[in-house]
């Protein structure tokens, strides 16, 4: 009998919960709403949280209140890879609205000027929501609260709108969330089955997390490597709001948290003041969800250290950054240890804290303009103490990897200079043209140190992300701190990449320098085109010119094509690519002769990439975005689930991201695929696999950290201080190798987060790299994994049958902005048959 009472209550919960979804159960019914204005159900045509939005209907609903609301403007930033609309939302007061260029211009000079009065400005708050599309309550509830602003009628909304410009981002990741929505509503039952282990819950292979190319986006506020983080970051820079908010969901048997998170786990840079301030605006969302009866957390889990997420980049841009996570029902509704998890809910946790954020930038707007004027001033008094110091960095060889990372520096309203002329310091070589230097003395020079800084002391040993990011490592660039001013040549306005050209039109033959970074993109383009491309494995000179390892040349005759159509050819191909192609006309050389056995011709790349089940789809999509943005270079996404019946002969180069493992059948295919001739290429865990599967020898070293003295309670912090979540090593290279084709310096910054240690092999000539005796650049890594690191190998290159197997511990391409070692990865690719 008690068993059937329960079910029978369960049945009535369920029944409930799924008709919870009108806007009484979100929102106040002590106001009244303007019945001018749109309700999401009128447009969307079914009430928020009965179904997932699409993101067409989520514009569709924007551009409707848009219309109807003179406290709405909406502006389209740009598209996403898949063409999608980037939306943002300005919600204020009407007669804001009408001065929003002054209040602008005003909020930006308080944090250029000290004389500004703030105490009667409105206070800027950016909302944005669900840069996971797979996490959709956020965006699901930014049509409430758009809704909410638009229409709600009573003092309170109106003093709030008065007194708050309100920059409203519904969906930071509108492919994501597209792909997401599908799957939930596909896979929706009339019936709402919470059942945990329905389809529902089990997205297929890569998930709606990411966006087009898998990335997380939510990495990306730094580096700002994809669309969508341009033109949040362009806005962001354009207000340089108070408070931002990044609505986030979390596993489904939690409940619901905001920040501050773990105190011991905040960035240096940032003030601390910046985190008391967070406590406060914390006590808002604590009231308003025990209004509503809702669980929650703050200050355990999560921290404020990496600059690249949304949550702590304001930190270091004079705003407060809050993070939410809410408990997610990965669906419409879900089993979990709190009870039947409903859609419906985690949209209104979302929506209540969305309000209350507000609430607080109200009732605290004085006191958090105040901190970021403060913040701003403070700044111009640290960085006018370094009036005449600069950074400066650069590669003499590579013009392109250096306007890469300045472009950053510009994304970020970061002023830098052409260098007045040639010059060295700490060692390196400065050359016009291929470096720029950056005067410290100026507002954004806190954002400038957590660029540049490397840090190797930490207050915590646990990081939520990465502990390292230094730019210029990142990008394998020359660099110097402490410089003088004096070298401060014009400053870039005008900011373009490097010309290219061909020197002169030959009949005999043309040479390219490996090092340029688009230097890999120009040689597919050729082999593409037929025309036969040979590499050097020796250095030579002529003309007054020293070439390379790897430099590539290009005869003239015995070509497809004749001596015009080939120099119009490398002409349009070095204008596009930024490369210097040098014409010659004798094959006489100081070193090898052009007709040289060391000289090898190259073949062209046939890729396949594997995805799907079992691969890390971050890695994939890196590797992806790497060759079909960045290189033009065409590789076939080969799915685990389709190896089988593929015809792997028609590919010379098989790319395997960090993966768990095969099965049987695909195994022995791809092994006797390599035998036959084939190049694998497979990165981090995939090591383990090939080393398990006898794809290649290898032999590891392995830390023995023994829990001494640690309690029961103690034991999750233990084990996490063994990760390497993510930090920088340097490493010496053997330029002569194929894989350090490119390469101008003998030492290399490595990024590494994992604990794959391959010992060093017994030839030392097939270790082409290697890390340091004391390898540590900046991040953070135990003791135990530093010593077992010291002169570890971060890729092992071996013979199978016919083929070859290239294994690398590491990332070479991690999130987009790793420009410094994507060349390892091609130069595996393009000179395969010479590793």
């Amino acid at each position: 009998m008690n068993k059937l009472i329960i079910i029978c209550f369960f049945t009535s919960f369920i029944a409930i919960s799924q008709n919870q979804t009108d806007l009484s159960y979100y929102l106040s019914q002590d106001i009244s709403y303007n019945k001018n204005i749109p309700t999401p159900e009128s447009i969307i045509g079914h009430q928020v949280g009965e179904w997932h939005v699409t993101h067409d209907k989520l514009v569709q609903y924007m551009y409707a209140l848009a219309e109807a609301s003179d406290r709405i403007t909406l502006e389209d930033r740009g598209k996403t890879f898949e063409n999608r609309s980037l939306l943002l939302l300005t919600i204020t007061s009407p007669k804001n609205h009408q001065n929003i260029d002054a209040i602008r211009k005003k909020h930006i000079d308080a944090t250029n000027n000290d004389g500004v009065n703030t105490a009667d400005m409105p206070i800027v708050v950016y909302q944005g929501f669900s840069i996971h599309g797979n996490e959709p309550s956020g965006s699901n509830s930014s049509l409430l609260l758009a809704y909410h602003l638009a229409a709600a009628e009573d003092d309170y909304i109106n003093e709030l709108l008065d007194n708050t410009v309100v920059l409203l981002d519904p969906c930071l990741n509108p492919d994501g969330l597209q792909r997401f929505a599908y799957w939930a509503n596909t896979n929706k039952n009339i019936n709402l089955n919470p059942d945990p282990n329905d389809r529902e819950y089990s997205e297929v292979w890569p998930g709606g997390r990411t966006n087009h190319y898998w990335f997380d986006m939510n990495r990306d506020w730094l580096p700002v490597q994809l669309p969508e983080s341009r033109a949040r970051i362009e806005s962001f820079h354009k207000w340089l709001p108070n408070i931002l908010t990044d609505h986030h969901e979390m596993g489904t048997n939690t409940t619901f948290f905001f920040q501050p998170g773990i105190p011991s786990r905040t960035h240096p840079l940032t003030p601390k003041l910046n985190q008391e301030l967070t406590k406060k605006v914390g006590n808002f969302h604590a009231e308003a969800l025990n209004k509503i009866g809702s669980l929650y957390y703050s200050e355990e889990s999560y921290d404020d250290f990496y600059y690249g997420k949304g949550s702590t980049f304001p930190d270091i841009n004079g705003g407060i950054g809050i993070l939410f996570e809410q408990a997610s029902s990965r669906g419409h509704m879900q089993e979990s240890e709190n009870g039947v998890l409903t859609f419906p809910f985690t949209i209104r946790n979302q929506l209540t804290t969305a309000l209350s954020t507000l609430k607080a930038a109200t009732n605290m707007r004085e006191a958090i303009l105040s901190y970021q004027h403060d913040f701003y001033k403070n700044a111009r008094q640290e960085a006018s103490k370094q009036s005449t110091k600069a950074i400066v960095f650069g590669d003499e060889k590579d013009a392109a990897k250096t306007y890469h990372l300045a472009e950053i520096l510009n994304r970020h309203n970061i002023k830098f200079h052409d260098i007045k002329q040639d010059f060295t310091a700490n060692g390196k070589r400065f050359k016009k043209g291929y470096s720029y230097i950056i005067p410290k003395n100026q507002k954004n020079t806190r954002l400038i140190n957590a660029m540049f800084e490397k840090r190797t002391t930490f207050q915590d040993s646990l990081f939520y992300d990465i502990s390292a990011w230094t730019l210029p490592l990142a990008f394998n660039l020359d660099y110097a701190e402490n410089v003088s001013t004096n070298n401060l040549g014009e400053r870039i306005i005008d900011f373009q990449p490097k010309d290219g050209k061909v020197s002169k039109r030959s009949n005999y033959a043309y040479l390219l320098e490996w090092h340029e970074y688009y230097a890999p993109k120009l040689l597919n383009q050729l082999l593409k085109k037929g025309v036969r491309t040979k590499v050097a494995l020796k250095p030579f000179s002529m003309n007054n010119k020293d070439y390379d390892y790897g430099t590539l040349l290009i005869p003239v005759q015995n070509q497809k094509l004749n001596g015009e159509d080939l120099y119009a050819l490398l002409n349009k191909l070095a204008k596009e690519n930024h490369v210097q192609i040098d014409g010659v006309h004798t094959g006489l050389t100081d070193g090898i002769d052009l007709g040289s056995r060391k000289f090898k011709t190259l073949e062209k790349p046939k890729i396949a990439l594997l995805v799907g089940d079992g691969i890390t789809s971050y890695d994939a999509g890196e590797i992806w975005h790497l060759f079909d943005t960045r290189f033009n270079i065409t590789a076939t996404k080969l799915d685990t689930k389709t190896i089988n019946r593929a015809d792997l002969n028609l590919y010379n180069t098989i790319v395997v991201p960090n993966m768990r493992s095969l099965n049987v059948s695909n195994t022995k295919k791809l092994k006797a695929w390599v035998e036959n001739g084939g190049t694998l290429i497979g990165f981090r865990n995939t090591v383990k696999w090939l080393k398990e599967k006898e794809f290649i020898k290898l032999e590891f070293k392995k830390t023995n950290v023994l829990a001494k003295n640690i309690s029961f309670d103690e034991k999750s912090d233990f084990n996490g201080a063994q990760v390497i979540g993510g930090a920088i090593f340097e490493a010496k290279q053997d330029r002569s190798h194929p894989i350090n084709f490119g390469y101008k310096n003998d030492k290399i910054a490595l990024f590494r987060n994992t604990t794959v240690f391959i010992k060093a092999d017994s030839l030392s000539y097939n270790n082409p790299i290697q890390y340091t005796k004391n390898p540590l650049l900046s991040g953070y890594i135990s003791k135990p994994n530093l010593d077992v690191l010291a002169e570890t190998v971060p890729v092992q290159i071996k013979k199978l049958g016919k083929g070859k197997v290239v294994a690398f511990t590491d990332n070479t391409n991690f999130r987009a902005f790793w420009y410094g070692t994507n060349k390892l990865f091609l130069n595996a690719i393009f000179f395969r048959k010479e590793l």
